[in-house]
């Protein structure tokens, strides 16, 4: 079957997550918090954060998995009750915050435009809230270029689970195997191994291609190449 559609992860995928999301948690931190030192040290340490050089640990539970990960050991910590409450107001302040550092990879606007320009449908696939999300898209100006897209509280699952990409077939009405899932994660490429899609990785993320290499059908070291790729599959 030939390519109809392309689903991409987010964060390593089209936008730099350290030069993105580095930045936010400080200021994420810094906010909840009150520039409370001790209470800025211990969230940090629990979602694998450091605080200290401003950057995610190695295996940080932040980086492919959800602000949900986390959100229990946080409420603990601030003496709140509410997970589900605070979960929502985090992942809005996540948006608000991260709109002032996203930074998108080079070739993005142009690979979106090649692909979009060949009839592909286009969609998001992230583990990241979907008001988040939106609000990336819409600050780097390609919102118009994903009519569908999911986040990981979309209400359907968060990856390495297939539901977002589920969601996405039924809604651009392309079968699995005219899909590719592309990431820069295990999460992605086994989310899209489970749903039956092409997978494609990449190494723009924090995961190298020794790791990705043996849980994707191919791996490219930019979205350029990525996009080289997938147009083969087409021909």
């Amino acid at each position: 079957m030939s390519i109809r559609g392309v689903l991409f992860d987010k964060d390593g995928t089209l936008i730099d997550f350290d030069k993105t999301w580095a930045p936010s948690f400080a200021a994420l931190i810094e906010e909840v918090t009150g520039k409370d030192e001790a209470l800025m040290l211990r969230l940090s340490e629990a979602c694998e954060y450091d605080l200290a050089n401003r950057a995610f640990l190695p295996g940080s539970r932040a980086v492919a998995g959800t602000n949900g990960d986390f959100v229990d050991a946080w409420v603990e910590i601030l003496g709140l009750t509410d997970s589900k409450a605070f979960l929502r107001e985090m992942d809005e302040s996540l948006g608000r915050l991260s709109l002032d550092h996203v930074a998108p990879f080079d070739d993005l606007v142009h690979v979106l435009d090649r692909l979009a320009g060949q009839g592909i449908i286009l969609g998001i696939a992230t583990n990241d809230a979907e008001v988040s999300a939106r609000a990336h898209l819409q600050e780097l100006g390609i919102a118009a270029l994903f009519p569908h897209v999911y986040g990981y509280d979309s209400g359907r699952g968060a990856k390495p689970g297939p539901g977002m990409i589920h969601a996405f077939c039924e809604a651009a009405r392309v079968a699995p195997g005219e899909v590719v899932m592309v990431g820069d994660s295990l999460h992605d490429m086994h989310a899209g191994r489970a749903a039956g899609t092409h997978t494609l990785a990449l190494t723009t993320g924090t995961i190298g291609r020794d790791i990705l290499e043996p849980h994707a059908d191919h791996v490219a070291d930019s979205l350029t190449d990525g996009c080289l790729w997938i147009e083969s599959l087409r021909t």
